[in-house]
């Protein structure tokens, strides 16, 4: 028996483990997770910081679900080496385990800059924001804190400071580029996002370059920035971004770049009995840092290692960045900088910063490659879908800023929308398939989240599932008023 040993209980490695039971209860099956928590779904950790979500209600598998399936789990053991040779790994708790297939997904570690302050580590009161440990420490020092300084603008960043923001604390985001998530969002939009922002009490000092970490007596005090200013803080957030954590591949003498290089079957290059997924993995010079491309490789990989499909392979995925946190909803997708001076795009732009609204759609050859939209959604599902599948646009462009323009229904309506449109990103759930689970019975967001995964991941598709089956029960009432 061919057996599977997987490093990484996070998000990509869980999902891993229920994909392969999902299609075959008898491989033998070892998943080891540093953390001592069951897996939890990381996007929604902002949840929790902001107290929208107890930490309860983020997980990914109830904690009996590995003894019912016959998962060997390792929580709170760390892989400390693999022997490529012996083709076993050597563990924290003195064991030795086997495998026939190995599975890396060890994920991300968050990056701290190494600025005098952090020399032996952070101090008390300085937290970096990646884990759910993390999350409680960050809280635990909230406690009777009055003002936060959040060191980086990027999407973790932002998600961090507004839910501190929403805790009632004075909150300041420090970030080195002229505009918050320089990567999604061109300047335009990050001006908006700061005014934003700005309302809900959180102040951005941009183009700022952090210098150090003021303590007294082995506590944070304060952020010193490069110009000489000085920020005063009771708890520093460090959102500065994340590294694959590479270093047990790189020590077992794998393909290591910026992550273990792996092919279209997540094999890495290297050594055939050794597979990666998730933000550990580089494919085709790609790392993906968002919950969809890792969940879409765990999918592949089961069918891979179980047989289901001998042919499946990843091929890359179109990254789909959404932030939705409380008054700031945000989608982006593609490439967002083009200006116009771009001679070959066609760039649409509508934004009213009073409002906090601002809109971009990036179209050549009639095709959408990038978009934005920040402060009013609602045609999010369309961009989404006309970018994912490289569908030609419709005929009246405006619809893409607003639905219903000239009397016509919104294309990502339940009306209008196809039964092969993708509802879920994340977990790739399609209209179709929230339709078959409402025609068994379910009748609730919760009951179809049960059983198809939609709204499960950045929940950022929670308001379309609910319309659909709003929309479903609609129709149903309607057809048994015509049959009474």
């Amino acid at each position: 028996m061919n057996d599977i040993v997987i490093i990484g209980n996070g998000m990509a490695g869980s999902r891993l483990v229920t994909e392969i039971r999902a299609r075959d209860r008898e491989v033998p099956l070892t998943v080891f997770g540093a953390e001592t928590q069951q897996p939890y779904n990381r996007v929604l950790l902002s949840n929790v910081l902001a107290g929208i979500a107890r930490p309860d209600q983020i997980g990914l598998v109830d904690p009996a679900w590995y003894g019912r399936n016959d998962v060997d789990a390792r929580l709170g053991v760390q892989v400390e080496r693999i022997d490529r040779d012996a083709g076993v790994v050597h563990a924290s708790d003195g064991t030795a385990t086997p495998y026939g297939t190995l599975v890396i997904a060890t994920g991300s570690t968050s990056f701290v800059p190494p600025f005098p302050g952090t020399e032996d580590g952070l101090p008390e009161g300085a937290v970096a924001f990646r884990t759910l440990d993390d999350c409680h420490a960050i809280l635990d020092a909230a406690e009777g804190a009055g003002r936060a300084v959040v060191v980086g603008g990027g999407l973790l960043g932002i998600e961090a400071a507004r839910g501190l923001a929403g805790r009632g604390l004075e909150v300041t985001v420090v970030h080195l580029a002229g505009h918050l998530m320089e990567r999604q969002l061109d300047p335009g939009a990050g001006r908006v996002l700061a005014r934003t922002l700005g309302r809900l009490g959180i102040r951005a000092h941009l183009d700022a370059n952090v210098s150090g970490l003021r303590t007294e007596a082995g506590r944070v005090t304060g952020v010193e920035l490069a110009t000489g200013e000085s920020l005063p803080a009771d708890l520093v957030v460090m959102a500065c971004g994340v590294r694959p954590e590479t270093g047990l591949a790189r020590d077992a003498g794998l393909k290591v770049e910026r992550g273990i290089v792996i092919d279209g079957t997540l094999r890495s290059v290297t050594d055939p009995s050794v597979r990666a997924i998730g933000e550990c993995s580089q494919h085709d010079d790609t790392v993906y840092g968002l919950v969809a491309p890792c969940w879409e490789q765990a999918t592949v990989l089961a069918d891979l290692l179980t047989g289901a499909d001998a042919g499946a392979r990843f091929t890359g995925a179109r990254q789909i960045t959404r932030l939705k946190a409380a008054s700031v909803d945000l989608v982006a997708m593609g490439e967002t900088h083009f200006g116009d001076d771009d001679p070959d795009v066609e760039v649409m732009h509508f934004a009213d910063a009073s409002r906090g609204t601002y809109k971009k759609v990036a179209i050549r050859r009639d095709r959408v490659v990038g978009a934005i939209l920040l402060g009013e959604t609602s045609t999010a599902g369309t961009l989404t879908q006309l970018y994912d599948r490289e569908a030609p646009l419709p005929s009246d462009r405006l619809s893409l800023f607003f639905p219903g323009v000239g009397g016509a229904q919104a294309a990502d309506s339940p009306v209008r929308m196809p039964d092969a449109a993708t509802v879920c990103q994340c977990n790739n759930v399609s209209k179709g398939q929230i339709r078959a689970c409402w025609e068994k019975g379910a009748r609730t967001v919760g009951e179809v989240a049960e059983g198809t995964r939609a709204s499960t991941g950045c929940g950022g598709c929670r308001d379309a599932v609910e319309g659909i089956v709003a929309w479903l029960d609609e129709q149903d009432s309607v057809s048994a008023q015509r049959s009474a």
